[in-house]
This record gives structure tokens, C-alpha cells and sequence, in this order.
């Protein structure tokens, strides 16, 4: 009779066995070929509002100019990132405004589904919260009191004479009873000229700190061998936050460290907000905040757009100045140090909403110690990149040991950014190359760049309509001066600067 028993139950426990996994296979069957997910963009990769991704489907929504806006796409699963808690499906939620993320890969057009809903957060009314407030209010009014009476007590003490000609101690713009703060109101460009005073020297840590903590990620603008960037919101602005691997925290202390030296805000420098570091206790992401230009990089800009001549000078010479901003050594109890790029390109270049444009990328930059006369070089193994290197770079006959050589590097460098801008202005423009495109592969080794740059001394081909146009042909002698074999004989980057500017304000020229 036991026996009996035990194989009942044992059949009845492998029928629902075999019932529970005909359901999970049933259920995951159609997810096998990828998930499909419903989308409202207009792109190509959503036809029929049907999109198919083998990572997570997304709804988002949020509150723009007093409007809900939602949001449906499918996230890939390599922009996961971290795998085990995507950027791309948080949320963050802040005084004023939310967005709300939620992401879902439950069964196919799962994320129609989603329920989200945006509101402002409302207080939250306690007995606790109550106490607070009432002890608040009379710590408030106690100071209040304490300043009215040592005012009263200054006014009856003072002699008369020293009161009609000094200010009251206790004047409203310095009084020491306002509780009023700006930086609870203040934007990005306030916060800096708040704290900074204008020395450059970058935002306070914790202030870099509780910006960082509160920036919401949007969507991947580029990536490169550091990672990645990202276009994020704070307080409703825009901002650009480069996101390193955790292997390469070199770099990103690096590029932090050159972007807080003192003196160094310019406004054809990139603009530095903040720096950290953002670890869960399994994952690290080393965040980097700079302002954003929705124009992109130089190298994006030329290969969509064309530039008349008057642009053309006025890029050059932004770039032209900001690079002697770098190479300048300012001197004083609070000086800036020489700082050499070393990887000047049009890629590390922004354009601005003015079409002037900024430098980016310090990660590889090295400072000038003047009293030991010495280099400080980054502890990184990244090396620049290989078309623009100067043939002493490539030779590898420069003398590390001294900063010269390397502002001449940079000069160099520059020289064949001002020939790729060239060759999109015009009346018949050429279509955007890089330098040496017809000489070297598209990814040319060290070995490539050396025989043409260094062995053959080729440099890249001025066109015959540059000569016929005043604005280009001028430009063409400043760029064939950047890129002479013997590093001396190049102009500086100040030297540099006043030329272009001297064509800017010639007769042919209406900037």
C-alpha cells in the first residue's frame, strides 16, 4: 500500500513537471529570433512602429515646456551599459521636473504596456517634518533677533561722525542674517563664476560631486578607445559626459587634473564642469562633465557641411587662439603653466552655435615646470594619434625632456586641421578627406606615416583654386609654414593667431 502510494505521487509531481516547462518554453519560444518591441521615431530602424533588438524594450516619459513626452525604442543589448544596471533604464527624479525610465523584456511588445507616470514631488507633511520646521523657525527668528540688537547696540555706541561716513556693519547685501544662497537657484555658468572667480581652477569637489549625482543620461553622441559620451540633462542644460572603462582611470584622472589647472577657462577651451566616479560596489564608471555643443566635433561638421571664407578664418582663428592660450605661460602667485596638446585634431575639436570653436580632449596634454624646467608627462600608455604626428614624433628624434618640441608638435598638428577646414570652403568645395588620404590606408600604421611624412617628406596637396582666392591662398601660407621638417622653422601658435587675424580684418574679409 506504500509503495503504491509513493508511485502515485511520483507520477503526479512529473506531470506538473513536464506542465511547467511546456509553459516557460511556450513562453520564451517567441523570444528566441529577438524581441520586438513597439517605437515612435521615424527612423529607418522602425518601420510600422515595430522595432527588434536583442537587449531590453524602453518607455520613457517626461515633462518638456509643460508637455508629456513619451518615448518608445528598443535598446541593443552592447548599449547596456553596465549590464547589470544600464544607464539606459534609470531613472533619476529631481525637485522640479522628472523623467521616468522603465524598460521591460517580458514578451513582445512589452513596453506598450508600461504605465509611467511624471509629477512633481509633493512635500511630504509629518509630525516629525512639523517639529523640524517649528524649530527652524525659531532658530531663524533668535538670529534675527541677536542681529537686531547687536545692530542697535553698534548704532547707539558709534560716534556720530563715524556714522555719516561708514556704511552700516550690517548692510543688506553683506548681512550676515540673509539665508538666502545662489547656488540653489544658480545655473552651470553661475556656479563657475561663483566659486572660481574666474581663476579657471575648476568647480570645488563637492559641488562637482552634487552635480554629477543629479545629471540625467539621455543618449550616446560618440564613443572612442576611452569609452564613451554621452549627452545628459541638468536643471533642464544640456551637458557632454564622457564616460571612461574603469581600465582606464589613468586617463580620466589625467584629463581631470589638466582641465582644473589654474587660468586655464578659456572660451575657445572646452568648458570643464565636473569629474567622478560612480560605484554601485560591483561596477565603476568614471564620469567626466564638460559643456555640450550640439554642433559636434570639427570632424562631423566638415563632413556634412561646407564654410565660406569668413567662416573659415573665424574657426581657424579660434582654434589658433585657444592653442596659444595653452602654450602661454601666465605668471603670478596664481599662474597657469604651459600646457602642450599633444593630440590636436579635428576629432578633439567642438564647434560652437557661433561656428567659432573650442579644444578638447586634455588627456594627453603636458605641463611646463618652470622652476625645474622640466616636463610633467602623463603616466598613460595611450599615444597620439599617428596622421597628425609630426615627423620628429614619428622619427621619434625629439627631445622629450624639453617643452618646445612639443608646442612645435602641436603647430604641426595644426597646420593640417586648417588644411582639411581649406578644403571645404569655396565656391567648389572638396569633399571632406583627412590628411594623407591618398598616401596612407584609412588606419595607417606608424611604419606608413614614417615613410611618407619622415623619408619621402611628402605633406598634403594644395589645390590650384587656393591660389586664385585671396582668403585661401593666405591661409595656405600660414599651414605650409606649421608643417616644415625642421620643427624650429614653424611659426608659434601666438604668431599663429595675430596672422589669421590680420587676414579677419583685411578689406576682402566681412566677418
Amino acid at each position: 500500500m506504500f509503495l503504491f502510494k509513493n508511485v502515485a505521487m511520483n507520477t503526479f509531481y512529473r506531470r506538473r513537471y513536464f506542465q511547467l516547462s511546456f509553459l516557460i518554453v511556450s513562453f520564451y519560444l517567441p523570444l528566441a529570433n529577438g524581441l520586438k518591441c513597439y517605437c515612435n521615431s521615424d527612423s529607418p530602424s522602425c518601420p510600422n512602429s515595430t522595432c527588434e533588438t536583442d537587449g531590453f524594450c524602453m518607455a520613457s516619459t517626461s515633462i518638456e515646456n509643460g508637455e508629456h513626452k513619451r518615448t518608445y525604442h528598443c535598446i541593443e543589448l552592447k548599449a547596456l551599459i553596465p549590464i547589470e544596471h544600464p544607464f539606459g533604464c534609470s531613472t533619476t527624479k529631481t525637485r522640479n521636473e522628472s523623467v521616468v525610465i522603465q524598460c521591460c523584456e517580458s514578451y513582445n511588445m512589452c513596453n506598450r504596456d508600461l504605465i509611467l507616470e511624471t509629477h512633481t514631488k509633493p512635500p511630504e507633511a509629518s509630525s516629525m517634518t512639523t517639529a523640524w520646521q517649528v524649530v527652524l523657525w525659531i532658530m531663524v527668528l533668535v538670529v534675527l533677533g541677536v542681529c537686531g540688537a547687536i545692530s542697535l547696540w553698534w548704532a547707539k555706541r558709534a560716534p556720530k561722525t563715524i556714522k555719516r561716513e561708514n556704511r552700516s556693519l550690517f548692510a543688506p547685501d553683506d548681512s550676515f542674517c540673509d539665508t538666502r544662497h545662489p547656488m540653489m537657484t544658480a545655473t552651470i555658468r553661475d556656479m563657475i563664476e561663483l566659486t572660481t572667480s574666474g581663476s579657471g581652477s575648476g568647480l570645488p569637489l563637492l559641488v562637482q560631486r552634487s552635480i554629477a549625482r543629479q545629471i540625467q543620461l539621455v543618449d550616446i553622441i560618440g564613443k572612442g578607445r576611452f569609452g564613451e559620451v554621452w549627452r545628459g540633462r541638468w536643471r533642464g542644460e544640456n551637458v557632454a559626459v564622457k564616460i571612461f572603462s574603469s581600465r582606464e582611470e589613468c586617463s580620466w584622472f589625467r584629463e581631470a587634473e589638466i582641465y582644473q589647472t589654474v587660468m586655464l577657462r578659456h572660451e575657445n577651451i572646452l568648458g570643464f564642469i565636473a569629474a567622478d566616479n560612480k560605484d554601485n560596489g560591483t561596477w565603476t564608471q568614471l564620469w567626466l562633465i564638460t559643456d555640450y555643443h550640439e554642433n559636434g566635433s570639427l570632424f562631423d561638421f566638415l563632413s556634412v557641411r561646407t564654410i565660406d571664407a569668413a567662416t573659415l578664418v573665424k574657426m581657424a582663428l579660434s582654434i589658433a587662439t585657444g592653442l596659444a592660450h595653452l602654450h602661454m605661460d601666465i605668471v603670478g602667485t596664481k599662474g597657469k603653466p604651459a600646457i602642450a596638446h599633444r593630440d590636436l585634431k579635428s576629432k578633439n575639436i567642438l564647434v560652437k552655435a557661433n561656428l567659432s570653436c573650442v579644444i578638447g580632449d586634455l588627456g594627453l596634454a603636458v605641463r611646463h615646470n618652470v622652476a625645474g624646467d622640466s616636463v610633467d608627462v602623463p603616466s598613460t600608455n595611450r599615444v597620439g594619434t599617428k596622421r597628425y604626428m609630426a615627423p620628429e614624433v614619428l622619427d621619434e628624434s625629439m627631445d622629450g625632456r624639453q617643452f618646445d618640441p612639443y608646442k612645435r608638435s602641436d603647430v604641426y598638428s595644426l597646420g593640417l586641421v586648417l588644411w582639411e577646414m581649406a578644403r571645404r570652403c569655396g565656391a567648389l568645395p572638396d569633399e571632406y578627406q583627412p590628411p594623407y588620404y591618398d598616401l596612407v590606408p584609412p588606419d595607417p600604421a606608424l611604419e606608413d606615416m614614417r615613410r611618407v611624412v619622415c623619408i619621402e617628406k611628402r605633406r598634403p596637396v594644395l589645390p590650384n583654386r587656393w591660389h586664385s582666392d585671396p582668403v585661401l591662398s593666405a591661409i595656405s601660407k600660414v599651414m605650409k609654414e606649421c608643417w616644415y621638417q625642421n620643427p624650429a622653422a614653424r611659426l608659434t601658435a601666438l604668431r599663429i593667431k595675430k596672422t589669421l587675424a590680420n587676414i579677419a580684418t583685411t578689406d576682402h574679409m566681412k566677418l
